[in-house]
């Protein structure tokens, strides 16, 4: 495919530190490369293996073997992992697009199957008299599971859209304020996007498998692979945990929440100039709600981090989750005004905006509310964690 393949490298030169801090980033090429740019001679790196994966069966990760080969530092000694992370922030967002995208593959797939596969009569009467059973959609629980899809994928999708913006603004905008603004919001919601979108597609493809019932775990059917395919999104790029730690102690704790209070001043504004449509308080108020905790929340963590840092550790899955919801909350409380001045205005898409006001309360009314079980959870802090001596998990 290829005349030479080049290899982006992290190594320790040997009078580094052995921490992080002694990482610098190394080109290593197939082909070593002639002063006149010609192909030299091959430089001794090559495949040692292939890795046998569940699921992305067509992405081959491969072991490499560097011994002897010669690579060429790129940047500055010891500074490898700033390198890295100029394409890591990029593969952030696009593992956060492939949860997104299976996500939304999983929920298409089972709507279809949901509205032709027969199974039961509905609770409160047949829907379908002339079929001998009715269409598994009219179950509450089959909806349930489908509206969860929907929910998250078409939030997802507003979130994407939203930061994809940000990124045009703080590459391309004349106005040196504007630039700063949307790079510190990129910078806050990358782990944000990145971890709650894959957490919330690896829900989504896994509902949509049990849509399918039996027939999920059947290959034929295409659900099991959705699965298997995006359960290496939350582990790509750095673990969620690792997004968690990065969001809550990088991004939030280490300036203070600046970042954090550019976003939520954001979403104060926009609940302040609506607050006069009574249709918009079902969203406004829970989403002000959490929007005005935030500040509290995270100064409770940043005081108990600075007496034991394992605090910060123990809250920052649950933080990232509770971020999540913030964003969310905000995008579809964004939507669903969208989408009442659009019906207002006579819009000939009736449905598609009615839709969009529906899975709104859908979503504030059963997703939303895990803020208060996380909330719940993030005060119980790292005691309950810690507490366990590491020999009596065997017991």
């Amino acid at each position: 495919m290829s005349d030479n393949i080049i290899h982006l490298v992290l190594a320790r030169l040997p009078d580094s530190p052995k921490d992080v801090k002694g990482i610098s980033l190394f080109i290593v090429p197939k082909f070593l490369i002639n002063e006149d740019g010609s192909l030299g001679e091959r430089n001794p790196v090559s495949c040692g293996a292939l890795e046998h994966k569940m699921g992305i069966k067509a992405n081959a990760t491969a072991v490499i073997n560097l011994d002897g080969a010669k690579g060429y530092l790129i940047g500055e000694v010891n500074k490898g992992l700033a390198c890295m992370f100029t394409m890591m922030n990029a593969a952030r967002l696009g593992c956060g697009m492939q949860g997104l995208g299976l996500g939304e593959a999983a929920f298409q797939g089972a709507l279809a199957y949901a509205k032709e596969r027969l199974q039961m009569r509905a609770l409160n009467g047949p829907k379908a008299p002339e079929k001998a059973a009715d269409p598994i959609i009219v179950h509450p629980d089959v909806r349930r599971m489908l509206l969860t899809q929907k929910a998250y994928t078409e939030a997802g999708r507003a979130f994407t859209a939203f930061l994809a913006l940000q990124l045009d603004i703080e590459e391309k905008s004349p106005d040196a304020e504007a630039r700063q603004e949307a790079a510190d919001l990129v910078a806050l919601l990358t782990p944000v996007a990145k971890a709650f979108m894959t957490d919330n597609g690896y829900l989504a493809t896994n509902l949509g498998m049990q849509v399918f019932g039996g027939h999920g775990f059947i290959r034929e059917w295409g659900m099991e692979q959705l699965v298997r395919d995006c359960r290496i999104s939350q582990i790509y790029e750095g673990t969620n945990g690792i997004q968690a730690i990065d969001l809550l102690g990088r991004k939030v704790l280490m300036d203070q929440g600046q970042k954090l209070r550019k976003f939520t001043k954001r979403i104060h504004k926009f609940c302040e100039a609506n607050s006069a449509d009574s249709r918009l308080t079902p969203f406004l108020e829970p989403l002000n709600g959490l929007n005005k905790q935030m500040a509290e929340i995270t100064m409770q963590i940043g005081m108990g981090a600075m007496m034991n840092k394992d605090e910060a550790g123990a809250a920052a899955t649950d933080y990232l989750r509770l971020v999540g919801h913030l964003t969310y909350g905000y995008f579809w409380a964004w939507m669903a005004k969208v989408a009442l001045e659009k019906l207002d205005a006579g819009s000939a898409e009736t449905g598609f905006y009615e839709a969009k006001v529906k899975t709104a309360q859908f979503y504030f009314s059963k997703l939303f509310p895990e803020i208060h079980s996380l909330i719940v959870t993030l005060k119980a802090g790292a005691k309950p964690l810690m507490d366990l001596e590491e020999d009596h998990f065997a017991f």
